[in-house]
Formats: C-alpha cells, structure tokens, sequence
C-alpha cells in the first residue's frame, strides 16, 4: 500500500484538568497535537504507512514531539529542524453549557517561519499516493502558505491523490492575506474537500440555508446539499465534497454525523448522540482520518467510507488529548451498531 503524507504544524497542548477553568489551574495535562499529526496518528492507528512532514526547532521540546509522532508508529524521516520555538496553545475543556476555549501562543513558531524550498517535496512523494494538508497551516504565515502550495503542485505533478480539510481558524489569519486570497489556489489542487458550514462561509461564502448549529438541534444532511455542490463547481478538479453535521446541545452532548457528495449521489452517514464528551478537539482530525481510511479500503463503496470516518469520530470523543487512539477493530464494531460499551474480557 502507497503511503500517506500530512504536512501541517504539530503544538504541546497544555490543558488544566478535571474540567477546571484556567484560572483555577495549579497545573497543565501535556499532550501534542495538531490537524494534520493527528490524521496521521489515525491513520497508523489503522494500519496505514503514513509520514508527517512538519518543521521543528533543534531542542528538547521540538525532540519530545518528534517521539510522540515516532511511538504512534508515525514516519518522521523528512521532518526538518529549525526556528525558535514549538508553538503551543492552552485549552480550557467546556461542560454542559459552559463552551472550551483556546489562547494560542504560536508566534515565532518553527513552522511559521518555514519556507518554500526547505522541504524535498520530490523525495517526499516518492512511493506516496495520498497527500494531506488543512487549512490550518496557510493561515499560520506566508511561508507556511508557499510550501503547502509548493507541495500541492508536486503531488499533482505526481499523480498523488490531494485531500484538504479546510478548517477555518480565525485567529490565525493575522500576516495580512484573507483566506479568500489565499486559498483558492489550493484547494484547486484537491481531489476531496472536507469542510463544514464555518469552513465553507468564511473562506468561499457559502452557506447552507435554513441552519443554526447553535440551537441544538439535529442537523439536517440535505441542507448541506447545495454548499457540497457549491464546493464542487468552484473546483473542479474535486471529486468528492464531505461536510460533519454537528448538533451542539450542550458542550457535554452533541449530535454527529457526516454527508458526501460525490457529483452524482448524496450520501448520509447515521446520526450519533455523544452523550457524555470527554475532549471534542480533534474530532474533525478523527473523522479525516476515518474518511482517508475508508477511501482507501472501500474504494467502490462511499457509504461505507463515511460511515467508517464517522463512527472513528464518535469514539475520538471519548479519548482524551488531541489524537483518536481507537483501533480499526474498535470503528468496525461500532459501524455494526454495536455501542454497548461492554467490558472486552
């Protein structure tokens, strides 16, 4: 099987724990995450061969993330080293009514200085046939915006099959472009587009009619319909469109589910009621993980695709920190319909 390549930047998390506020917190729980680190940890989690390609500083806290991605099984070989600092950001987890929240500290960051040119994107595509990159890492900074372009074109000059999720970020938009002037351009250079309704409206002003994620309710898939289509004729070269429904009740309880549009035919994945979240961030990382999975294995089958990045998001809820550590054992029996929860003896 071809690998699979991610391209992003990856951060040290610091998160007060049992639920507390900031400025409650005597101590912070330390993961590292970031978008597209995390689809790769999904994705060897699964079995697939997968590298991420970021830039990190030359010292003890850039080195403790280079292990991280190493002990999930994640290639590092064409990681590059340099720059200040490995950026961080503080999360502060929401329950029932009261939402989370995120203060970034990533000015100045490794990846954010990054250039094009400092990555071999040629000797990085060899044997690859996926390439994965969010909207994330355009936003961080001109550099970072010019090497995720630079290794679109390779991939498409190699024939690599391009996903985005196009994850808009709106305090990371801070060197002086809009997104609208910036990617354009690349996502023109995606076979698969994820995004949900804030994606879509912020970056290329679509938006799906007669939607609130705010009132709580079940989403309704067909109301996305015409923004996947939307999506599609912008780009042509784009062969599928998925959005994630999410019905926010509460920050403890939502809603979850997916669709896709594939140009001809409209799929909708089952709707689950995540009762008791236990850490959301990372849940659209989960889901593209999944989606990638799916595709891969279920080449001819764009239901089960879906259904399988779904049910892997579900269970990201669950876990905590910003990867999804389930098992394609653990999404495949859930897929079943088996949410029982049931002790494994």
């Amino acid at each position: 099987m071809k690998k699979v390549v991610t391209f992003g930047e990856i951060m040290l998390r610091l998160t007060p724990p049992e639920w507390r506020r900031f400025s409650q917190a005597s101590s912070f729980d330390v993961v590292y995450g970031g978008g597209e680190s995390n689809v790769a940890v999904s994705l060897a989690n699964y079995g697939i061969p997968v590298d991420f390609v970021t830039r990190l500083p030359d010292n003890d806290i850039g080195e403790c993330a280079l292990m991280e991605m190493r002990k999930r099984n994640v290639g590092t070989q064409h990681i590059v080293r340099g720059g200040e600092r490995l950026g961080i950001y503080f999360l502060e987890i929401g329950a029932v009514s009261r939402g989370s929240k995120v203060v970034y500290d990533r000015a100045h960051s490794a990846m954010s200085t990054i250039e094009a040119g400092m990555i071999d994107w040629a000797e990085v595509f060899k044997d690859a046939g996926w390439f994965h990159w969010t909207g994330i890492t355009p936003a961080i900074s001109q550099g970072a915006a010019d090497a995720c372009l630079e290794a679109i074109q390779m991939a498409n000059k190699g024939g690599v099959t391009v996903s985005t999720d196009l994850n808009y970020r709106m305090k990371l938009w801070k060197y002086g472009k809009e997104p609208g002037a910036v990617m354009p351009d690349l996502v023109a250079g995606c076979d698969i587009i994820l995004g949900n309704e804030d994606d879509a409206e912020k970056h290329f002003g679509f938006h799906p009619d007669g939607v609130d994620v705010t009132s709580g309710d079940h989403i309704e898939g067909k109301a996305y319909l015409s923004v996947l289509q939307q999506l599609m004729e912008m780009f042509p070269r784009c062969k599928k469109a998925i959005t994630t429904l999410r019905g926010s009740i509460s920050a403890s309880h939502n809603t979850w589910s997916g669709v896709l549009w594939d140009g001809k035919q409209f799929y909708e994945a089952p709707t689950y009621q995540i009762t008791h979240i236990i850490d959301r961030v990372g849940g659209g990382d989960s889901f593209m993980g999944g989606l990638i999975y799916g595709l891969m294995n279920y080449p001819d089958d764009d239901q089960a695709a879906l259904n399988f990045a779904v049910a892997a998001s579900c269970l990201k809820h669950t876990i905590f920190g910003d990867v999804n550590l389930s098992t394609k054992e653990e999404v495949e029996k859930l897929m079943s319909g088996d949410a029982s929860g049931r002790v494994a003896r």
